[in-house]
Parts: structure tokens; C-alpha cells; sequence
């Protein structure tokens, strides 16, 4: 009798249990496929777990000249980007940080830009980024240097190999420039649109003590009308007028956003392509039949200076704190 009792119970404890083991077995592997399906949505924009940096160990690299696309592993490319954009006479540690950028804005470019059909990046800095082979960077340095100053472009990118900047746990639009006059600029107060919480305006000191600070140009105002109607045939500029020309509105780092000539309204940006300006940190002043633009900066001032980077690391600072002097609340990870 107790053995038949005894039979019972564990009978029982079985037809309970195993469908509790049953069930936790199939929601542990629903949880996994979620979780994995998870994972592919996002692979293009989190860089941690999802991220895989081997997708992108090789890049494609269209050059502008000729229109041949060259496949070249993406640290190899780096050192063409680093040598082409950033004075090889810069110290070590602002090399580090273009390194760091170039690869973040390399990478960044890949996963979510289109613009080039057959390859991922171009070698155009109007586009993309420069870049140069090591034979012709070599060539274009004094012969005493070239050893010296390769050797530092390789250390940048070793020292920052496998790295990039994320932005909660996304890979930033690493923009950067030569000059920013002192203060850097938001990405709406160039192109318009939202801003970046990464890339607000920070100030840099020393950046004055760089050829790329300030500049001039100086055009006839025949030759200032004459390359305005290259865009605006419509415009209307009578210099005995009271102002014929005037700054109308300002960006927050106090650059150029609007002025007008004549009875035309233009961007600081335009303005600054259409007659060759440095940057769009600019004021003007008629001196008889000359229009002289006095300019502060070069480039369009988001993201990193690169003087900035080699003042600040002259001053002291590594290449990690460069950069998240430049870009707001970021990390650095390994990825």
C-alpha cells in the first residue's frame, strides 16, 4: 500500500514538472532568436555587441582622377588619409586623434552613405576625405623627412588601431576641419537641418598661431558682381546705394548665416564658394573700388579643428581628450 502510494506521488511530480521544463526550455530559445533578430536590425548602427569590424576590414576606394576603384585594407587606406589631411609636422598625439577620427568618419560614411555606386569612399576631400598613396605622400616631402614623419603617420593609426568614437553606443559623423577661428561650429548652423548632440560649438585656444587662422580677399567691385551674377543673373548692385551690402544674420560661433548684396540674399556658405572665402567667419569693408573680406578660420568649422588638435596637444593633452574635447559626451571603443 505505501508503495503504491509512493509510486503515485512521483507520478504526479512528473506529469507537473515536465511541462514546466518543457516551457522554460522553449521560451529560453524564443528569447535567443529575439534577441538575435534584435541583433541584425541594428547591426548597421550600434557598435557594440551587433557591430562586426570585419564587415569593413577591406574598403573600396574610388579615385576621383580616373575613376578606377582600388580595394585596400582599411588601416592601410588610413595612413593615405592621415598623411593627406593633417601636416605630418603636427605632434603625435593630434596625429593619433585624425587618426581616430578619419577611421570613425570612414566607417561611418560606409554604413550609412550611398554616393558612390561601385565603392564606399572616394579620395576627394570635397566629398569624402583626401587621400594619397605612400608613394606620392613620400614624394611630396622633403627627402631628410620622409622616414621620420611615415613612421609618426603608422604609429597614429596603430595607437588607434580598432578604435572609433560612438555616441551612445553609435558610431558618429566624425566632420573635421583645418581652422575654427577659436570656436567651433554646429552642423545647422552650415548646412541647416537639426544638430548633432556630438558636435555642439566648443572653444579652442591657440589656434591663432597658425597661418590657416586668418586670411584676405580682396576683389574690384566689378569682380564681386560679376561672380555673384555667375549664380544670380537677377542681381541688382548699386555701390552708391546705402548698403549695398550687409550681414544680416549671424550663426551661433558668430559666423556669416546670411548676407545681402544688392537685392540678393545669400547663404554664408554660397557666398564663401562663390568668391573663394576660407570659411564663413568673415566681415567686409568697401575701400573705394575694392571690396575687402577679412577672414578667420579655414574650413566650415564642425567637428575638429585640426590646429585645434595639435595646440591642445602641444599644451599636453592625449589624443583621447582632443577628441572628446571636440565631440560632445562621447566614447572611445574598441570594436
Amino acid at each position: 500500500m505505501k508503495k503504491s502510494i509512493l509510486l503515485f506521488i512521483i507520478f504526479m511530480i512528473l506529469v507537473f514538472l515536465i511541462p514546466s521544463v518543457f516551457s522554460r526550455s522553449f521560451l529560453f530559445s524564443n528569447a535567443e532568436v529575439k534577441s538575435g533578430t534584435q541583433n541584425n536590425e541594428n547591426e548597421k548602427f550600434n557598435i557594440e555587441e551587433p557591430y562586426d569590424y570585419n564587415q569593413h576590414s577591406t574598403i573600396r576606394l574610388l579615385h576621383k582622377a580616373d575613376q578606377s576603384v582600388e580595394e585596400l585594407p582599411l588601416d592601410t587606406y588610413l595612413l593615405g588619409v592621415v598623411s593627406a589631411e593633417m601636416p605630418a609636422n603636427f605632434e603625435q598625439e593630434a596625429l593619433n586623434a585624425q587618426a581616430l577620427v578619419a577611421r570613425t568618419y570612414t566607417l561611418y560614411t560606409i554604413i550609412n552613405s550611398s554616393k558612390h555606386e561601385n565603392a564606399d569612399i572616394c579620395d576627394d576631400s570635397a566629398c569624402c576625405q583626401a587621400w594619397l598613396s605612400k608613394e606620392d605622400r613620400l614624394a611630396k616631402w622633403e627627402e631628410n623627412l620622409r622616414d621620420e614623419n611615415w613612421s609618426k603617420i603608422e604609429k597614429a593609426v596603430n595607437t588607434t588601431k580598432g578604435k572609433v568614437i560612438t555616441y551612445e553606443g553609435n558610431i558618429i559623423d566624425a566632420f573635421f576641419h583645418s581652422n575654427s577661428g577659436g570656436l567651433t561650429e554646429t552642423p545647422a548652423g552650415v548646412w541647416g537641418g537639426t544638430n548633432y548632440p556630438y558636435l555642439q560649438s566648443v572653444e579652442t585656444a591657440g589656434e591663432d598661431a597658425y597661418s590657416q587662422y586668418s586670411s584676405e580677399v580682396i576683389l574690384t567691385k566689378e569682380e564681386l558682381k560679376n561672380k555673384i551674377m555667375e549664380s544670380h543673373p537677377d542681381l541688382i548692385l548699386d555701390y552708391n546705394a546705402e548698403n549695398p551690402i550687409e550681414i544680416t544674420e549671424y550663426t551661433e560661433s558668430n559666423r556669416v548665416k546670411t548676407i545681402r548684396i544688392g537685392n540678393i540674399n545669400l547663404s554664408g556658405v554660397e557666398i564663401r564658394n562663390l568668391i573663394g572665402l576660407r570659411s564663413t567667419n568673415f566681415t567686409f569693408k568697401i575701400d573705394g573700388e575694392n571690396i575687402v573680406f577679412s577672414v578667420i578660420g579655414y574650413g566650415h568649422g564642425v567637428g575638429m579643428s585640426q590646429t585645434g588638435a595639435d595646440s591642445m596637444a602641444k599644451n599636453g593633452s592625449n589624443y583621447e581628450e582632443i577628441v572628446k574635447h571636440f565631440y560632445t559626451g562621447v566614447e572611445i571603443v574598441n570594436i
